[in-house]
């Protein structure tokens, strides 16, 4: 099953997963859209180097730009669209997500479903796809609601997984989802605590301790991670030079990338590409 609407710049898809689904071609092709992924227990995925084995179903929500592959066991339902067609960015007011099941980075957006929610997910993505086949003036404006749905009901499930409920925790739960949101808009250009400070307008030391109130790590931690991750997907999905890479990050200094590089990951971008590409072909 595979099915595709456009309505002028606005773009929407849903794809079966299957075994003898193209898995691979099919996410390197969608690589720019957002894409919502209801998978079944018992599959793999990996998402930017990070692998889940899944025990329950789940549904993933992945940015343009998130690489993911599905091993061969993977079976359920992909929705993707792009930002013309709903943007979280613009949205966000509505549905409350962007922060959280996109652009999160403490940590990749996964919702965990048990029996009933798995059924409830199910029915809307059929819903979709029976949307797909009709061709009246209220198609687009359907699909958009659907799509609304999935990510509500999923924000309400991710809130509740991590305990986001009375209004002191909401506040401090508010003010990371910002945090993150900024560390996703500006990571290539500030590199800094104090430059996230100043755009939340406190100072460096609230910063870091409302965050690591709420996080493990602080602030500082969770910038660098950002961009050892960008600089990951760029030393294993292009031939951009490591001195590019650098430049592409906001570092005019080479030698202080690699720098820091080798400090987060205990190997050089050139070892980690080098290491990457063999892993590759062994698979």
């Amino acid at each position: 099953m595979a099915s595709f609407k456009q309505f002028a710049f606005k773009k929407i898809g849903i794809i079966a997963l299957a075994n003898e689904t193209a898995l691979p071609q099919a996410a390197a092709e969608l690589s720019t859209f957002v894409k919502i992924v209801l998978v079944n227990a018992g599959a793999t995925v990996v998402i930017d180097f990070h692998e889940y084995l899944l025990e329950s179903d789940a549904l993933f929500f992945i940015s343009p730009g998130q690489v993911v592959t599905f091993d061969k066991k993977s079976t359920g339902t992909m929705l993707y669209y792009n930002r013309d067609f709903y943007c979280v960015e613009i949205h966000d007011k509505e549905v409350a997500c962007d922060g959280l099941l996109f652009h999160n980075v403490y940590a990749i957006p996964v919702v965990y479903l048990d029996k009933k929610q798995s059924a409830d997910f199910r029915g809307i993505f059929e819903e979709l796809s029976t949307e797909f086949e009709e061709n009246d003036s209220t198609v687009e404006e359907m699909l958009r609601i659907l799509l609304k749905k999935i990510i509500i009901l999923g924000t309400r499930i991710w809130k509740k997984s991590n305990i986001i409920n009375d209004d002191e925790i909401g506040q401090e739960a508010e003010f990371s989802r910002k945090f993150s949101q900024m560390v996703e808009w500006f990571y290539m250009q500030h590199h800094t605590v104090a430059a996230y400070a100043e755009l939340l307008k406190i100072t460096p030391k609230v910063l870091n301790k409302r965050i690591v109130r709420m996080h493990s790590s602080g602030p500082n931690e969770i910038i660098k991670s950002r961009i050892i991750l960008e600089a990951k997907r760029l030393l294993a999905h292009t031939e951009l030079s490591v001195k590019e890479i650098g430049y592409k990050l906001g570092y005019t200094d080479p030698s202080y990338f690699i720098r820091l590089f080798t400090q987060q990951t205990k190997e050089s971008p050139q070892t980690f590409r080098l290491a990457y590409r063999k892993q590759g072909e062994m698979i």
